[in-house]
């Protein structure tokens, strides 16, 4: 009876994990925008992964999360963020380089009329915190796929 209570308590905790981890916030490029991914991956290896993400006007990139990486815009733009410090509009600015850490959420939104392009290289050595999808805005979660 006790070798049954121990399997069962095993595999109810294994259960509970593949729950929490399926809820985690996704990755950039595994989420979509009305049947799109915004993101198309140019480079991966062991350490980084390289990214062009476009977004034209209108678009959102949806919740999700990065490790620590580097952004190159291509082209910019007005633009909206929302993360765990709230909700700010930002001028996205062409040539811009920049070095971001690690980010558990944050959801994207071109509020523009010009479409907005970046070069991401992802630091996959330098992970994020994981989050919950509960975190992201509310409606967002269900279409990250």
């Amino acid at each position: 009876m006790k070798i049954l209570r121990y399997i069962l308590s095993s595999v109810a905790i294994a259960a509970a994990i593949s729950v929490a981890q399926a809820a985690d916030v996704p990755d950039a490029l595994s989420v979509e925008w009305q049947g799109k991914r915004p993101c198309e991956k140019l480079f991966e290896d062991a350490q980084v992964r390289a990214s062009r993400c476009t977004f034209a006007p209108g678009s959102v990139h949806v919740c999700h999360s990065h490790p620590s990486y580097l952004i190159y815009v291509v082209s910019g733009g007005q633009a909206q963020v929302q993360d765990e410090k709230g909700v700010r509009k930002v001028d996205v600015a062409a040539g811009v380089f920049a070095d971001i850490p690690p980010t558990p959420w944050h959801e994207f939104t071109n509020l523009g009329d010009t479409t907005i392009q970046y070069i991401v290289v992802e630091k996959k050595y330098q992970a994020a915190p994981t989050a919950d999808q509960s975190s992201c805005p509310k409606g967002t979660t269900m279409r990250a796929q």
